[in-house]
């Protein structure tokens, strides 16, 4: 009963947020429909601003991919992990993740596929997956369409915070299932 009743309400709230939107609008005087075209249109020219920033960032991560350099780091860092408790088949995702919210989901969906989603692997893969963000897809993206050109700062705190979720994703995992390194 809880849950049809959130579903009905989640199925009314769009609807409901659009109508008072155009209605809190139209009562402020706003051209709402003239608006929102206006605004749409800015949507589009900072799309075609950021393709060429999405074009140099995908050619970058196939190029890692392809070159083999995924798998040069992966195998120098192993020991490091090793130590950790991570295991080895986590690298690529924790390499590909900050570059990558769609390589890292490939990566991630492979290790499930592989390993299988109860695993040690499959939880610890998705808690990663979950925990972390894709820091210089943001950067190159977001920073690229506003013209922000100092990211110095912002990719090392990004970068260490993505570190941070990859580690304690293994040592949530592994503090959850009792394992030890």
């Amino acid at each position: 009963m809880l849950v049809r009743a959130v579903t009905a309400a989640s199925n009314v709230m769009i609807p409901l947020i659009i109508l008072t939107i155009c209605l809190v609008g139209r009562l402020k005087g706003v051209r709402v429909y003239e608006t929102f075209v206006e605004g749409a249109k800015e949507g589009f020219a900072t799309a075609v601003r950021l393709i060429p920033f999405l074009v140099a960032m995908f050619v970058a991560i196939g190029m890692f991919r392809a070159s083999g350099a995924l798998k040069v780091v992966t195998g120098a860092l192993s020991p490091v992990t090793g130590l950790l408790g991570m295991p080895e088949e986590l690298l690529p995702l924790a390499l590909i993740r900050p570059l990558s919210g769609s390589g890292a989901l490939e990566v991630a969906t492979n290790l499930v596929r592989t390993f299988g989603p109860d695993s040690v692997i499959g939880r610890m893969a998705s808690t990663m997956q979950a925990s972390s963000e894709t820091t210089l897809y943001i950067i190159t993206v977001y920073f690229g369409a506003v013209g922000i050109k100092k990211t110095r700062h912002c990719l090392a705190a990004g970068l260490l915070a993505d570190l941070v979720a990859f580690l304690s994703s293994v040592a949530v995992w592994r503090l959850v299932l009792g394992l030890t390194p």
